[in-house]
């Protein structure tokens, strides 16, 4: 496995390697991430991970400074699964002046996620675009349970033309249902105990969905309100359209339940896909 530090090494170890895959990730690997890579490596002749901290989707009062930078244990992970290339710039490679060029996402920027995270997608989309021109991938890999991500992006790739293929993979899970995330290591044990109710709150409001109710506002206030109880801060649980998390209609069918809240110090994301 090759450790790369520089866009000029890059390049010249991918001249004539059209046929590579991409997992972009900000470092601190769990099982979620191997399984992107995993996912990855069958589609390619090489396959490329970069660990960067990108500082353009932190807010001012989060945790850019003390989110872990494990670079060695990282790359023994992905070196035990064949991984080809690590791609690990710092700060000045990737951004040698200031980046005042930077991609605006479209209404997605500002709901959700982008209402509790202003600026977070638009640094998202920025660095991830001057990854794919940097790597110059064909596909790239991204997990499902950044959901409202997954969108800003495939609508990055559709609008500006990228010949890169966005492909999602399922959502990786502990065994009481948790959903793997490097934030997770922050939770006292007590709260990775109360931590899966997320997962089992969202699967609740899924069922009621089922039922044929159309009282999204009623069911998404009650979940909210059960997490509340249990000693959560949550921003929002709420019932979506898949295609553009816009509120649904009476007639949509194909929907997704998303989820957002604090537990101590940590914010944990979450969602349910559904066909009704």
């Amino acid at each position: 496995m090759e450790l790369i530090h520089t866009v000029a090494e890059l390049r010249k170890y991918l001249r004539g390697m059209p046929n590579n895959v991409f997992v972009p990730t900000m470092g601190n690997l769990h099982e979620g991430h191997l399984r992107l890579v995993e996912e990855a490596a069958p589609r390619g002749a090489c396959t490329i991970v970069s660990i960067f901290v990108n500082r353009l989707q932190f807010g001012p009062k989060e945790d850019f400074d003390r989110y872990p930078r494990t670079l060695a244990d990282d790359c023994a992970k992905l070196s035990s699964i064949g991984c080809d290339v690590v791609f690990a710039p710092n700060e000045a490679e990737l951004y040698p002046e200031p980046q005042t060029y930077t991609v605006q996402p479209d209404a997605l920027e500002h709901m959700l996620e982008g209402a509790s995270r202003p600026g977070h997608f638009r640094g998202v989309a920025t660095v991830v675009l001057k990854l794919f021109n940097m790597v110059q991938p064909h596909a790239a890999v991204f997990g499902k349970k950044d959901y409202q991500q997954c969108l800003v992006l495939r609508n990055m790739v559709r609008q500006l033309a990228l010949p890169v293929e966005i492909i999602l993979a399922e959502t990786v899970r502990a065994q009481d249902g948790l959903a793997l995330s490097s934030r997770n290591q922050y939770l006292s044990a007590a709260e990775r105990a109360e931590a899966p109710r997320l997962y089992r709150v969202l699967q609740e409001v899924r069922d009621a969905v089922r039922t044929g109710t159309h009282a999204w506002t009623t069911i998404e206030a009650e979940a909210m309100t059960q997490l509340e109880r249990h000693g959560w801060r949550a921003d929002y649980i709420t019932v979506r359209r898949r295609n553009d998390l816009h509120l649904p209609r009476d007639d949509d069918r194909e929907l997704v339940v998303l989820g957002a809240a604090r537990l101590g110090v940590p914010r944990l994301i979450d969602n349910l896909e559904m066909t009704l």
